[in-house]
Protein backbone atom coordinates (compact mmCIF):
# COMPACT_ATOMS: atom_id res chain seq x y z
CA UNK A 1 0.00 0.00 0.00
CA UNK A 2 1.05 3.71 -0.74
CA UNK A 3 0.47 6.45 0.83
CA UNK A 4 -2.29 9.43 -0.88
CA UNK A 5 -2.52 12.13 1.75
CA UNK A 6 -2.45 14.78 -1.51
CA UNK A 7 -4.63 15.41 -4.41
CA UNK A 8 -7.49 16.84 -3.58
CA UNK A 9 -5.99 20.86 -2.50
CA UNK A 10 -8.31 20.38 0.77
CA UNK A 11 -11.57 20.64 -1.40
CA UNK A 12 -14.11 17.91 0.01
CA UNK A 13 -16.20 16.01 -2.62
CA UNK A 14 -19.09 17.95 -4.18
CA UNK A 15 -22.40 16.88 -5.80
CA UNK A 16 -21.92 16.89 -9.28
CA UNK A 17 -18.46 16.48 -9.60
CA UNK A 18 -17.96 13.44 -10.82
CA UNK A 19 -20.47 13.46 -13.62
CA UNK A 20 -18.82 16.39 -14.40
CA UNK A 21 -15.26 14.06 -14.17
CA UNK A 22 -16.88 11.52 -16.64
CA UNK A 23 -18.93 13.96 -19.13
CA UNK A 24 -15.20 15.57 -19.46
CA UNK A 25 -13.68 12.32 -20.57
CA UNK A 26 -16.75 11.24 -22.67
CA UNK A 27 -16.40 14.87 -24.37
CA UNK A 28 -12.88 13.24 -25.51
CA UNK A 29 -11.17 16.23 -23.29
CA UNK A 30 -8.72 15.11 -20.62
CA UNK A 31 -7.01 15.80 -17.13
CA UNK A 32 -3.47 16.69 -18.40
CA UNK A 33 -1.03 18.86 -16.44
CA UNK A 34 -0.08 20.31 -19.80
CA UNK A 35 -1.28 24.20 -19.79
CA UNK A 36 -3.83 24.04 -22.61
CA UNK A 37 -5.53 21.36 -21.08
CA UNK A 38 -5.91 22.85 -17.68
CA UNK A 39 -7.41 25.85 -19.65
CA UNK A 40 -9.82 23.80 -21.54
CA UNK A 41 -11.02 21.80 -17.73
CA UNK A 42 -11.43 25.32 -16.59
CA UNK A 43 -13.64 26.39 -19.04
CA UNK A 44 -15.50 22.66 -19.77
CA UNK A 45 -15.73 22.23 -16.13
CA UNK A 46 -16.93 25.71 -14.87
CA UNK A 47 -14.46 25.94 -11.82
CA UNK A 48 -10.93 27.14 -10.97
CA UNK A 49 -7.67 25.38 -11.54
CA UNK A 50 -7.24 23.53 -8.34
CA UNK A 51 -10.79 22.55 -8.41
CA UNK A 52 -9.61 20.88 -11.86
CA UNK A 53 -7.49 18.82 -9.95
CA UNK A 54 -9.94 18.20 -6.69
CA UNK A 55 -12.75 16.59 -9.23
CA UNK A 56 -9.76 14.68 -10.84
CA UNK A 57 -8.79 13.28 -7.59
CA UNK A 58 -12.23 12.46 -6.00
CA UNK A 59 -13.21 10.64 -9.58
CA UNK A 60 -9.99 8.60 -9.16
CA UNK A 61 -10.35 7.82 -5.64
CA UNK A 62 -13.88 6.83 -6.35
CA UNK A 63 -13.05 4.13 -9.23
CA UNK A 64 -14.99 6.45 -11.64
CA UNK A 65 -12.26 7.30 -13.93
CA UNK A 66 -8.46 5.54 -14.15
CA UNK A 67 -5.40 7.02 -15.14
CA UNK A 68 -4.58 4.56 -18.61
CA UNK A 69 -0.96 5.43 -20.30
CA UNK A 70 -2.84 3.74 -23.40
CA UNK A 71 -5.94 6.05 -23.44
CA UNK A 72 -4.76 8.89 -25.64
CA UNK A 73 -7.11 11.09 -22.91
CA UNK A 74 -4.91 9.85 -20.11
CA UNK A 75 -7.31 8.53 -18.72
CA UNK A 76 -10.97 6.15 -19.16
CA UNK A 77 -14.07 6.08 -17.45
CA UNK A 78 -14.13 2.78 -16.03
CA UNK A 79 -17.34 0.10 -16.04
CA UNK A 80 -18.44 1.82 -12.30
CA UNK A 81 -18.33 5.07 -13.91
CA UNK A 82 -20.56 3.86 -17.06
CA UNK A 83 -22.73 2.27 -14.54
CA UNK A 84 -23.52 5.35 -12.54
CA UNK A 85 -22.61 8.14 -14.33
CA UNK A 86 -23.25 6.77 -18.14
CA UNK A 87 -21.30 7.04 -20.96
CA UNK A 88 -21.52 8.20 -24.50
CA UNK A 89 -23.79 5.35 -25.38
CA UNK A 90 -24.96 4.75 -22.08
CA UNK A 91 -27.58 6.15 -19.62
CA UNK A 92 -26.21 6.24 -15.91
CA UNK A 93 -28.14 4.49 -13.51
CA UNK A 94 -28.47 7.68 -10.96
CA UNK A 95 -25.73 10.58 -12.44
CA UNK A 96 -27.01 13.17 -10.04
CA UNK A 97 -26.82 10.89 -7.30
CA UNK A 98 -30.48 11.56 -6.03
CA UNK A 99 -30.86 7.86 -4.18
CA UNK A 100 -29.11 7.19 -1.00
CA UNK A 101 -28.13 3.56 -2.34
CA UNK A 102 -26.07 5.90 -4.78
CA UNK A 103 -24.04 7.67 -2.28
CA UNK A 104 -23.55 4.29 -0.17
CA UNK A 105 -22.34 3.02 -3.19
CA UNK A 106 -20.15 5.66 -3.86
CA UNK A 107 -18.76 5.41 -0.25
CA UNK A 108 -17.72 1.87 -0.45
CA UNK A 109 -15.61 2.71 -4.05
CA UNK A 110 -14.48 5.22 -2.16
CA UNK A 111 -12.95 3.30 0.70
CA UNK A 112 -12.74 -0.34 -0.90
CA UNK A 113 -9.17 -0.01 -1.66
CA UNK A 114 -5.46 -1.72 -0.44
CA UNK A 115 -3.56 0.06 -3.10
CA UNK A 116 -3.26 3.79 -1.66
CA UNK A 117 -3.99 4.74 2.39
CA UNK A 118 -5.93 8.21 2.69
CA UNK A 119 -7.18 9.45 5.95
CA UNK A 120 -10.89 8.63 5.04
CA UNK A 121 -9.78 5.21 4.39
CA UNK A 122 -7.83 4.59 7.49
CA UNK A 123 -10.28 5.47 9.14
CA UNK A 124 -13.11 3.37 8.02
CA UNK A 125 -10.70 0.88 7.11
CA UNK A 126 -7.94 0.72 10.50
CA UNK A 127 -9.23 2.85 13.08
CA UNK A 128 -11.09 1.15 16.10
CA UNK A 129 -12.38 4.67 17.86
CA UNK A 130 -15.63 5.99 17.96
CA UNK A 131 -15.16 9.06 20.00
CA UNK A 132 -12.01 10.85 18.99
CA UNK A 133 -10.09 14.56 18.72
CA UNK A 134 -9.12 15.24 15.39
CA UNK A 135 -5.47 15.68 16.65
CA UNK A 136 -5.54 12.58 17.69
CA UNK A 137 -6.81 10.70 14.83
CA UNK A 138 -4.18 12.76 13.14
CA UNK A 139 -1.34 11.22 15.22
CA UNK A 140 -2.48 7.92 15.27
CA UNK A 141 -3.28 7.95 11.21
CA UNK A 142 0.41 9.05 11.19
CA UNK A 143 1.83 6.18 13.21
CA UNK A 144 -0.23 3.70 12.03
CA UNK A 145 1.06 4.80 8.63
CA UNK A 146 4.39 4.09 8.88
CA UNK A 147 3.71 0.52 9.74
CA UNK A 148 0.71 0.32 6.47
CA UNK A 149 2.62 1.76 3.91
CA UNK A 150 5.46 1.50 2.00
CA UNK A 151 6.86 4.82 1.11
CA UNK A 152 7.29 7.84 2.30
CA UNK A 153 4.17 9.10 4.42
CA UNK A 154 5.64 12.43 4.14
CA UNK A 155 5.13 16.13 5.99
CA UNK A 156 2.74 15.43 9.19
CA UNK A 157 1.04 19.11 8.06
CA UNK A 158 0.38 17.41 4.74
CA UNK A 159 -2.01 14.20 6.66
CA UNK A 160 -3.49 16.88 8.96
CA UNK A 161 -4.90 18.73 5.70
CA UNK A 162 -6.07 15.49 4.68
CA UNK A 163 -7.65 14.43 7.97
CA UNK A 164 -9.43 17.85 7.51
CA UNK A 165 -10.43 17.49 4.59
CA UNK A 166 -12.21 13.73 5.37
CA UNK A 167 -13.95 15.33 8.37
CA UNK A 168 -15.43 18.10 6.01
CA UNK A 169 -16.33 15.70 3.43
CA UNK A 170 -18.20 13.48 5.96
CA UNK A 171 -19.39 15.75 8.57
CA UNK A 172 -21.53 18.48 8.22
CA UNK A 173 -20.54 21.65 10.29
CA UNK A 174 -22.27 23.07 13.07
CA UNK A 175 -22.12 26.43 13.83
CA UNK A 176 -23.96 28.76 16.68
CA UNK A 177 -25.87 31.55 16.21
CA UNK A 178 -25.11 34.03 19.56
CA UNK A 179 -28.58 35.68 18.22
CA UNK A 180 -30.93 32.49 18.26
CA UNK A 181 -28.48 30.50 20.65
CA UNK A 182 -29.60 27.29 18.47
CA UNK A 183 -27.48 25.57 15.83
CA UNK A 184 -27.29 25.71 12.08
CA UNK A 185 -25.71 23.76 9.62
CA UNK A 186 -22.89 25.71 7.86
CA UNK A 187 -24.27 25.62 3.96
CA UNK A 188 -21.09 24.55 2.83
CA UNK A 189 -20.54 21.16 4.42
CA UNK A 190 -24.09 20.62 2.22
CA UNK A 191 -21.46 19.94 -0.79
CA UNK A 192 -20.53 16.55 0.18
CA UNK A 193 -23.01 13.78 -0.47
CA UNK A 194 -21.01 11.60 2.17
CA UNK A 195 -22.00 13.81 4.27
CA UNK A 196 -25.62 12.80 4.14
CA UNK A 197 -24.53 9.16 5.47
CA UNK A 198 -24.54 10.59 8.99
CA UNK A 199 -21.53 8.23 9.76
CA UNK A 200 -19.65 10.84 11.48
CA UNK A 201 -21.01 13.88 13.67
CA UNK A 202 -19.37 16.85 14.53
CA UNK A 203 -19.42 17.71 18.16
CA UNK A 204 -17.59 20.77 17.83
CA UNK A 205 -14.04 22.02 19.67
CA UNK A 206 -12.28 19.37 17.54
CA UNK A 207 -14.08 16.58 18.55
CA UNK A 208 -16.10 13.67 16.84
CA UNK A 209 -18.36 10.91 16.90
CA UNK A 210 -19.19 8.16 14.29
CA UNK A 211 -20.75 4.91 16.44
CA UNK A 212 -20.85 1.34 15.43
CA UNK A 213 -24.69 1.15 15.16
CA UNK A 214 -27.43 -0.73 12.96
CA UNK A 215 -28.08 0.93 9.90
CA UNK A 216 -31.64 0.51 8.48
CA UNK A 217 -31.37 3.01 5.71
CA UNK A 218 -28.28 1.15 4.31
CA UNK A 219 -30.10 -0.40 1.26
CA UNK A 220 -29.99 -4.23 1.51
CA UNK A 221 -28.60 -4.60 -2.27
CA UNK A 222 -26.13 -2.59 -1.81
CA UNK A 223 -25.29 -4.55 1.54
CA UNK A 224 -25.15 -7.36 -0.82
CA UNK A 225 -23.12 -5.67 -3.46
CA UNK A 226 -20.42 -5.12 -0.88
CA UNK A 227 -20.55 -8.42 0.84
CA UNK A 228 -19.90 -10.35 -2.69
CA UNK A 229 -16.88 -7.65 -3.58
CA UNK A 230 -15.49 -8.41 -0.38
CA UNK A 231 -16.26 -12.61 -0.54
CA UNK A 232 -14.85 -12.13 -3.67
CA UNK A 233 -11.68 -10.52 -2.94
CA UNK A 234 -11.09 -12.57 0.30
CA UNK A 235 -11.21 -15.92 -1.43
CA UNK A 236 -9.76 -15.34 -5.26
CA UNK A 237 -6.89 -17.76 -4.26
CA UNK A 238 -9.05 -20.47 -2.88
CA UNK A 239 -12.83 -22.32 -3.88
CA UNK A 240 -14.53 -21.82 -0.66
CA UNK A 241 -18.14 -20.66 -0.12
CA UNK A 242 -18.20 -19.52 3.12
CA UNK A 243 -16.36 -16.96 5.71
CA UNK A 244 -16.85 -16.12 8.72
CA UNK A 245 -18.55 -13.37 10.44
CA UNK A 246 -15.84 -11.81 12.21
CA UNK A 247 -14.08 -10.92 8.87
CA UNK A 248 -16.90 -9.42 7.44
CA UNK A 249 -16.84 -7.21 10.61
CA UNK A 250 -13.31 -6.11 11.54
CA UNK A 251 -11.51 -6.98 8.39
CA UNK A 252 -10.01 -3.53 5.74
CA UNK A 253 -12.79 -2.94 3.26
CA UNK A 254 -15.60 -5.47 4.95
CA UNK A 255 -18.73 -4.04 4.74
CA UNK A 256 -18.60 -4.11 8.62
CA UNK A 257 -15.23 -1.96 8.80
CA UNK A 258 -17.08 0.33 5.66
CA UNK A 259 -20.51 0.58 6.62
CA UNK A 260 -19.47 1.19 10.31
CA UNK A 261 -21.83 -1.91 11.91
CA UNK A 262 -22.25 -2.84 15.05
CA UNK A 263 -21.89 -6.76 15.58
CA UNK A 264 -25.61 -6.60 15.58
CA UNK A 265 -26.24 -4.39 12.91
CA UNK A 266 -24.05 -6.97 10.50
CA UNK A 267 -25.95 -9.76 11.82
CA UNK A 268 -29.07 -7.76 11.32
CA UNK A 269 -28.09 -7.07 7.00
CA UNK A 270 -27.23 -11.32 6.82
CA UNK A 271 -30.72 -11.45 8.16
CA UNK A 272 -31.79 -9.32 5.50
CA UNK A 273 -29.70 -10.58 2.57
CA UNK A 274 -30.62 -14.20 3.92
CA UNK A 275 -34.04 -13.60 3.07
CA UNK A 276 -33.45 -11.30 0.06
CA UNK A 277 -31.83 -13.76 -1.98
CA UNK A 278 -33.74 -16.53 -1.11
CA UNK A 279 -30.77 -18.45 1.11
CA UNK A 280 -28.00 -17.90 -1.61
CA UNK A 281 -26.67 -15.72 1.49
CA UNK A 282 -27.18 -17.93 5.03
CA UNK A 283 -25.44 -17.99 7.75
CA UNK A 284 -25.36 -19.94 11.21
CA UNK A 285 -24.58 -18.44 15.05
CA UNK A 286 -24.17 -21.82 16.59
CA UNK A 287 -21.80 -22.74 19.65
CA UNK A 288 -19.33 -20.06 18.68
CA UNK A 289 -18.89 -20.75 15.22
CA UNK A 290 -20.21 -17.78 13.18
CA UNK A 291 -19.98 -19.02 9.43
CA UNK A 292 -21.51 -17.14 6.58
CA UNK A 293 -22.14 -19.34 3.41
CA UNK A 294 -22.71 -17.45 -0.28
CA UNK A 295 -23.96 -19.45 -3.01
CA UNK A 296 -22.38 -20.71 -6.33
CA UNK A 297 -25.18 -19.29 -8.20
CA UNK A 298 -24.40 -15.53 -6.86
CA UNK A 299 -20.75 -15.04 -6.19
CA UNK A 300 -19.91 -13.95 -9.75
CA UNK A 301 -22.98 -11.49 -9.87
CA UNK A 302 -23.03 -9.04 -7.45
CA UNK A 303 -24.04 -6.50 -9.83
CA UNK A 304 -27.08 -8.23 -10.27
CA UNK A 305 -27.90 -6.68 -6.69
CA UNK A 306 -27.48 -3.05 -8.25
CA UNK A 307 -29.48 -3.86 -11.15
CA UNK A 308 -32.07 -4.55 -8.58
CA UNK A 309 -31.99 -1.24 -6.95
CA UNK A 310 -32.27 0.57 -9.69
CA UNK A 311 -35.16 -1.23 -11.30
CA UNK A 312 -33.14 -2.87 -13.81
Amino acid sequence: MKAKFTGHDTFPLRYGWLFKAINHLNNKSNFSSSEDSIRNSVVELGVGKNMVKAIQYWAESSNVIKRSPQSEYGHYVTDSGKYLFGALDKKGQDPFLELPGSIWLLHLWLNFNNESLTAYRYFFNYSNVQYFEKSKLTDDCYDDAKRLVKTEIGNPSTLKKDVDCFLNTYSKKQKNSTAKKVAKVDEDHFTSPLSELNLLQDNGGGFYVSNLVERPELPVEIFIYALLEFFNEETKDSNVSTIDFDSLLTKPCSPGRIFRLSESGLGQKLDEAQEFTDKHVTWVDSLGLRQVSISDDIKDNAINYLDMYYGK
